[in-house]
């Protein structure tokens, strides 16, 4: 593996030399050149968060998945790290597909998955995929041990182990297809290398219910069990379901040795153009963190012809309400990287535009819902989105434009029922992430600035809008 890995990495230098930084990411992690998709073996272990993520090192295309590698000590300053894995052995030739990591007393631990066509490359009837195992001593150099867990008989789709500790052993819950269904199947093990299945957790009863069920993460949240997964084949139905595919959860109870209860339907995750295959970890102090990747399948790609494609989420904390829903709020860590402070006042604006702020990355606002009749308000970020109460649908509008039909479109999720809606929003080069309410929503999505303005407008259509006071900040640099 030693070879391949140092042709990847001296294939991602010749790419970085020529890599153009107009949509580059301040903000967010990225691979250094090349594509980049899932994260991956997202863990903090010996002081430090790592960051893996499914690499193609030679181009912006997706192709034979590496795991690219970042890591921190902060969860807000990052650093580029060799490429840890390279497909090449026969259990993984054609890829080291997405896994997790976990800290198996001190040594640093990979599961992944080793993915073979059996027939024509790109052929998804044809194909094999085994759970893999790799360790390294050092947190930089990984072994490769091979296949630790088969398919069972019948399945080809079997991937995205993600793997925790309870009850004294080690249990692994791994995505797969069958019968043209979905399903998330659970298995345990005593040593991370020789496994027996337990059950499955939980499945698709029908193709409305998604055909494959990708990247399944299951943790404890407050008093309930989170079974996260990406659901491949759902059908759009009025503003659900809109992406190509989704991410999203079900809610409910489980114990070791016993069925997982589910207490509440699927319900997505984040309501933008560009989130999936979501990944959980616990923080140093116990929080539970999630990164995303920040595309969409067959979606455009206008970083493409700049040596570069995909992004990650921002860091997000993950909490239950009161109610019983999951909330996404930014990692606390982020504001170590805020600059000054711009402060603005309430304002109202009625029937027009009014520059709020330029040069900014991070803005918190309030609206006052019951005090505005405008039928449209909110901001402008530059001319590539604008992000608005719609008051005749009572949903809160993500909308963003380009040159691209293919990148124009809106995203919206109901409006919360308060007086005050409460926005944090980011603004890197080529994506916008908001947070609504303190985490009763997400819209993440991806934009394109032709003409790399970002500036905020408040704008009220058809009537006055009142905002509250507002806070702005430059964000320095990830980078190390």
């Amino acid at each position: 593996m030693k070879n391949a890995l140092a042709q990847a990495d001296h294939a991602v230098e010749a790419l970085r030399a020529q890599r153009q930084d107009d949509y580059y990411p301040q903000f967010h992690l990225a691979a250094a050149a090349g594509w980049i998709n899932d994260p991956n073996g997202l863990v903090y272990i010996n002081g430090v968060y790592h960051a893996f993520y499914q690499h193609h090192p030679y181009d912006q295309n997706w192709g034979p998945m590496h795991w690219g590698h970042a890591t921190s000590r902060d969860l807000a300053h990052w650093q580029h790290q060799p490429i840890a894995l390279a497909p090449g052995e026969s259990y993984d030739k054609d890829g080291c597909f997405s896994g997790c990591a976990v800290d198996d007393n001190g040594v640093l631990t990979l599961l992944y998955t080793g993915h073979v066509w059996l027939g024509k490359e790109g052929d998804d009837d044809q194909v094999r995929e085994v759970q893999c195992l790799a360790t390294s001593e050092d947190g930089v150099n990984f072994v490769k041990h091979g296949p630790v867990l088969l398919p069972p008989e019948g399945i080809q789709h079997f991937r995205d182990p993600k793997v925790w500790r309870a009850a004294d052993r080690w249990w692994m819950v791994v995505g797969a297809k069958e019968n043209g269904l979905g399903q998330a199947r659970l298995y345990r093990s005593n040593d991370l290398r020789d496994w027996q299945f337990d059950r499955v957790l939980a499945g698709a009863q029908s193709p409305h219910q998604g055909y494959m069920w990708e990247c399944p993460d299951f943790f404890p949240l407050g008093e309930k069990q989170v079974l996260l997964f990406s659901p491949q084949g759902l059908t759009a139905q009025g503003y659900r379901n809109r992406n190509r595919f989704q991410s999203g959860y079900l809610l409910g109870h489980w114990r070791p040795d016993e069925d997982f209860s589910v207490t509440q339907s699927f319900c997505e995750l984040d309501g933008g153009h560009d989130f999936y295959a979501p990944q959980t970890f616990t923080a140093a102090d116990g929080r539970r963190m999630l990164f995303a990747w920040m595309d969409m399948w067959e979606s455009p790609m206008p970083s493409k012809p700049h040596g570069w494609a995909g992004a990650l989420t921002l860091p997000r904390e993950l909490t239950l309400s009161c109610e019983g829903n999951v909330l996404m709020n930014p990692a606390r860590e982020l504001t170590a990287l805020r600059g000054e402070q711009q402060s603005f006042d309430a304002v109202s604006v009625r029937n027009q535009r009014q520059v709020l702020t330029d040069g900014v990355q991070e803005l918190t606002l309030t609206l006052n819902v019951v005090a505005s009749d405008a039928e449209r308000y909110g901001i402008v970020i530059g001319t590539a989105a604008r992000l608005y109460v719609d008051n005749q649908t009572h949903r809160l509008v993500l909308e963003r434009f380009s040159e691209d039909p293919g990148l124009c479109g809106c995203r919206s999720v109901p409006l919360p029922e308060a007086d005050i809606l409460s926005l944090r929003v980011f603004i890197d080069r080529s994506s916008l992430e908001v947070f609504v309410n303190h985490g009763e929503a997400c819209l993440t999505s991806r934009i394109y600035p032709t003409d790399g303005q970002r500036s905020v407008t408040l704008f009220a259509e058809g009537g006055l809008a009142q905002f509250g006071a507002a806070q702005a900040w430059e964000l320095e640099s990830i980078w190390e």
